[in-house]
């Protein structure tokens, strides 16, 4: 027993610095949370930015992209990648546009949709972008926003303080955000706290209601479909929101370290990773009109604290992404089972994102893997380098259709190096004559092998 124990400590340290060190753990009153300073920002150039439309008129960057006439971005056409005079079209590209630079904290966090980009810092600010300038912006007066996530008008940020805040914007001015509520709300803790049944114990001596986090909330998730919000925290839980009202209705003791993902999946499952080292999947019922949700598998149990957990829903494929920088693939069929193992990484990996047909990883080692996913087998079409720090979230919005079942994504990826970084990605491997920039500071591309079959596998 004092072996586990020193393991799960050691386990526990190793990640210390990325995962449970930040730097902002001063719990304050809630107070001013709408109150907003603006300061001076910057955006660093792209050089080179690797640009290619093959779209048509659908698509946002297109002629009168703000990305092209951006004074931060230039355009840089590269050899081998031009306009193909055979085929009368550009060559799919995958580079990067720009950088968004703001000096005030490490980004943690970040949510984008359409052409708005949420980011959160240890600053404990929220800054929204709009076609890669500053748009504007809402902050919180204690904890460093680790995770956001977007339901329609409505803004969730998750805190290192516990908390879960909920912000909408204004229908009077786009650019005016107020923060609407908490979770959970005073009177729900309120009409909790009259109730002895309703405390637990969350440290040795400590009891706190089970409605409230008792430590970071380290990652948030939607599911619409059934208006539930889904919140992991380093206090060993994930707990279950309805967004209707913001009512805590189900609070599940998941793990015996933090729970550092939780992802609402496909046929009703959740899947929740932890710094123990275990990838659980749990499946939400309906028992007298209640939510509950019961273990299902333990899909994976390692040394190594699981780090991050992403979602293909079309495809049915769960990732999970570890400190020992290996990112873990299970598929549905009849049921889950274990695909294989993508190694690109030489450190942890930090963050995970399913984008169509390929799977983005962010690690410490400050780069993103591009794998795409053909029929079950995996290869690494690219790697993403640049950032000067650790890779901590990365979000994906599809940019357009190529018609032939390919889509083009741009990928933004928040780093610890107090950037983001604003990259085009395409689902389309690279031709053989056009892994010309193979070793390029920004952008290296590998082909496929392929196997007997005529298949791609995974390498890197």
């Amino acid at each position: 027993m004092k072996e586990e124990q020193m393991g799960q400590a050691f386990r526990h340290a190793h990640l210390s610095s990325l995962l449970h060190s930040d730097p902002n753990t001063t719990q304050q009153a809630v107070a001013g949370d709408d109150d907003f300073s603006s300061r001076n920002s910057a955006a660093s150039a792209a050089s080179p930015a690797y640009y290619f439309d093959t779209c048509g008129e659908s698509s946002p960057w297109i002629n009168g992209s703000p990305f092209s006439k951006s004074p931060w971005t230039s355009v840089a056409h590269v050899p081998g990648l031009g306009f193909s005079e055979d085929s009368g079209t550009f060559a799919p590209a995958t580079g990067l546009i720009g950088s968004l630079v703001r000096e005030e904290g490490h980004i943690y966090s970040l949510a984008a949709s359409g052409d708005l980009l949420y980011t959160g810092s240890d600053s404990k600010n929220i800054r929204v972008w709009k076609n890669q300038k500053e748009f504007s912006g809402f902050k919180s007066t204690s904890g460093l926003v680790k995770a956001i996530v977007l339901a329609g008008d409505r803004i969730f940020t998750g805190h290192q303080d516990g908390k879960i805040r909920v912000w909408r914007v204004s229908s009077k001015n786009q650019r005016v955000y107020k923060r609407v509520g908490s979770m959970p709300a005073f009177k729900h803790l309120l009409r909790s706290s009259m109730n002895p049944s309703n405390y637990v114990e969350v440290r040795r001596h400590r009891n706190s209601l089970w409605i409230r986090h008792g430590d970071a909330v380290s990652s948030l998730s939607l599911n619409e479909d059934q208006g539930l919000l889904y919140s992991g925290s380093w206090d060993k839980t994930f707990k279950v929101w309805r967004l209707a009202d913001g009512k805590c209705v189900e609070s599940v003791r998941a793990h015996d370290d933090a729970v550092n993902a939780v992802v609402a999946g496909f046929d009703g499952l959740v899947f929740t990773g932890s710094a123990d080292g275990t990838l659980k999947v749990w499946r939400r019922e309906l028992r007298a009109k209640a939510t509950h949700h019961f273990p299902v598998q333990t899909l994976l149990k390692q040394e190594s604290a699981v780090t991050a957990v992403a979602v293909n829903a079309a495809a049915t494929v769960v990732y999970c992404g570890s400190s020992d920088g290996v990112v873990n693939f299970w598929e549905r069929e009849k049921q889950l089972s274990h695909g294989g193992a993508l190694r690109g990484h030489k450190m942890a990996v930090l963050c995970l994102a399913a984008a169509g047909r390929l799977v983005l990883s962010g690690s410490a080692d400050k780069t993103i893997c591009v794998w795409r996913r053909e029929e079950g087998l995996h290869s690494c079409l690219s790697v993403l380098s640049g950032h000067a720090g650790p890779v901590k979230c990365l979000a994906a919005e599809k940019e357009c259709d190529f018609g032939n079942g390919e889509a083009r994504w741009i990928v933004y990826s928040g780093s610890l190096d107090k950037s983001v970084k604003v990259w085009r990605v395409s689902e389309t491997p690279p031709a053989p004559e056009y892994d010309v920039i193979r070793g390029s500071p920004r952008v290296q591309l590998f082909l496929p092998e392929k196997s007997s079959s005529g298949t791609s596998k995974t390498r890197f």
